[in-house]
């Protein structure tokens, strides 16, 4: 009557705390994910949880099957693990750089899971600023880069691990504050604060003021995202920035975070592997952990389409 699907789908609703969100997740369609849910209610004769709510309100049937779930799940990946050393060894090694200042918030949990898990992994982590990390990726120096600018280049895949939208970060009493979105013009007074890499690489460049032929009036950078919010707070400038990284800040109304164009501004992350890596049973379980790790941690992100 019970599969280990149904056990997935409740709880992935239950961390996503709706059935839109959950869908992506589980890369389903609404409807497709709704069908399910029917079709396990219909087997077992009782709803699992109220429709319409939010947060998420589950039946008593709902709440005992979440407690498998929380049970049975682990020991499902653990065996999963265990079967992938069996098949493919555990030995191996993982380099990897990171060309997004914001990244460590979900990539520190996920290399701590992933480090528990596959113990005689090699593993290293380096910023991928000072160097140019996708050529060294293609040589071999690196064996995965977490990006959000991949390069064609002979023998990389980018697997995709979420989309997130660009958003621009303002004081409390600034003249941006209640605007419903922002428009290039807008920037044409303002000190634009970024971090200090290439203009080419920063979208807020790229997408949104270039092709507008429009220029900051000046450009100021700060490696550290906390001393950014600062300056922005304090009305020194503003700030463009994944809506995951400004979440912490705009929630607690330190800053107010503004939609960039009237659609915003929507980006891809990517975790770009060698394709002769693809398959090594450790770089499949590193990849799976970093997904679970940003959809559970990270605020505004979605399943690609």
């Amino acid at each position: 009557m019970l599969e280990i699907r149904h056990l997935k789908t409740l709880h992935a609703l239950r961390e996503a705390d709706s059935l839109v969100e959950a869908a992506e997740r589980l890369h389903l369609t609404q409807s497709a994910l709704s069908h399910q849910f029917k079709e396990l209610e219909e087997r077992l004769g009782m709803q699992l949880f109220v429709r319409k709510t939010k947060p998420v309100r589950f039946t008593s049937a709902g709440l005992r099957l979440l407690q498998l779930a929380d049970a049975t799940l682990p020991l499902l990946r653990s065996a999963e693990r265990d079967i992938g050393r069996l098949a493919g060894g555990t030995a191996g090694r993982l380099h990897m750089a990171i060309e997004c200042h914001s990244c460590f918030q979900w990539l520190m949990p996920t290399i701590d899971q992933f480090r528990d898990a596959w113990p005689e992994v090699e593993l290293d982590l380096a910023s991928g600023f000072a160097f140019a990390p996708l050529p060294a990726l293609a040589r071999g120096d690196l064996d995965l880069v977490v990006t959000s600018d991949p390069l064609d280049l002979a023998g990389i895949t980018y697997v995709p691990l979420f989309t997130y939208e660009a958003m621009l970060a303002v004081a409390n009493q600034h003249r941006l504050a209640n605007k419903p979105y922002i428009v290039p013009e807008d920037l044409v007074s303002e000190t634009l604060i970024t971090y200090p890499v290439e203009r080419d690489r920063l979208d807020i460049f790229t997408r949104f003021l270039e092709p507008a032929d429009i220029e900051p009036a000046q450009v100021r950078t700060s490696e550290l995202t906390v001393m950014m919010m600062q300056l922005v707070a304090s009305g020194r400038g503003v700030c463009g920035m994944p809506h995951w990284a400004l979440h912490e800040y705009s929630s607690r109304g330190y800053v107010k975070a503004k939609r960039l164009g009237e659609k915003g501004l929507f980006a891809t992350l990517y975790a770009a592997v060698r394709t002769d890596m693809l398959d090594a049973p450790y770089m499949r379980d590193f990849l799976l952990t970093a997904k679970d790790t940003s959809f559970s941690t990270l605020d505004g992100v979605s399943a690609v389409r």
